[in-house]
């Protein structure tokens, strides 16, 4: 990642840092305390703030944190694999660390909010975890204060009430009511920031903004595609792009949900098999797929209007 120390600012690196509200005298404080800004990421704005003060116009600051930030999530990724007793996770984490299609995340300016939202996520479950093992108040607090700060940083880590109830389930092998009431908080930090993000997205960054026109069952169709294609590029990843060709759908034609319906498949056939080989695949399969579904196209983002899937998207996945 190197190399990335002497580029420049790109695209959306003005709406976020150069020409941002923060640049100005009061700018942090109507970051946390107004509307002004196109998403309610308050942490994400304090954090470049901090950065405009030291490095203001030189990019290779920004540049070098953000290395620091995916380094420090490729650690922690090996700390929430180690909890969870998965074999090799140093060896995963090592994969995580160098694969190319993270390059988006870790070498655009604008992706601090990725970087320093899954950081805080990770930590989030490593509180979490410890919570369980030892009992104690201040680690659940701690757990549910990260994983706030983590959305306040982005939302995109808004599925980890699922994932602490598939992590009970891969450790425990089923879900009881203790796992439900422990995540009831969690759910509802969620509730209430998803709700937030949908308002300043329909409000503040998509306001007059035609984004797609397509349907529920063209969207659904597409949810199927779009799984298809991170896991396309997370075990092949070649033809890297930094905008990928936005498809057309065709709700109409039967073709267009296989391979949505090859993913259920998949996945009831882990199921049938889950003593066996199906447990990790379905596991895998489960995380990757909650993960990502923010970003599978029932909600509109105003980068779809450009592409319908983004390296950066599947960075938590």
């Amino acid at each position: 990642y190197l190399p990335s120390t002497r580029a420049g600012f790109i695209w959306d690196d003005d709406l976020h840092v150069t020409a941002n509200l923060i640049t100005q005298q009061d700018g942090l404080w109507r970051s946390w305390f107004s509307t002004h800004q196109p998403n309610y990421w308050p942490v994400t704005w304090s954090a470049f703030w901090i950065e405009w003060k030291l490095f203001g116009m030189n990019p290779a600051g920004y540049h070098v944190v953000n290395i620091l930030l995916h380094a420090l999530n490729a650690v922690l990724a090996w700390r929430v694999l180690a909890h969870l007793a998965v074999p090799g996770a140093w060896a995963a984490a090592l994969v995580f660390a160098l694969h190319p299609v993270n390059v988006e995340t870790a070498a655009w300016i604008t992706q601090l909010k990725t970087l320093l939202s899954t950081a805080l996520y990770f930590g989030a479950l490593l509180c979490y975890f410890r919570d369980e093992e030892q009992p104690k108040r201040s680690w659940y607090v701690a757990a549910a204060g990260l994983f706030a700060a983590g959305l306040l940083a982005k939302p995109s880590i808004v599925m980890l009430p699922m994932v602490l109830l598939l992590c009970a389930w891969w450790r425990r092998g089923r879900i009881t009511r203790d796992d439900l009431l422990r995540t009831l908080p969690f759910f509802a930090l969620s509730l209430a920031m998803s709700l937030t993000e949908i308002w300043f997205q329909n409000n503040r960054s998509m306001s007059g903004v035609v984004i797609r026109t397509d349907g529920f069952f063209s969207r659904l169709a597409s949810a199927g595609w779009v799984v298809w294609f991170y896991l396309g590029k997370a075990l092949f990843p070649v033809n890297l792009n930094f905008v990928y060709p936005r498809w057309e759908i065709d709700a109409a034609d039967p073709l267009s949900y296989v391979p949505g319906l090859a993913l259920v498949g998949l996945a009831t056939a882990a199921w049938r098999w889950r003593r066996s080989w199906g447990r990790p695949v379905l596991f895998a399969l489960a995380y990757f797929t909650v993960t990502l579904f923010p970003v599978l196209g029932f909600f509109n983002i105003f980068y779809m209007r450009y592409s319908f899937v983004a390296d950066h998207w599947q960075y938590v996945a």
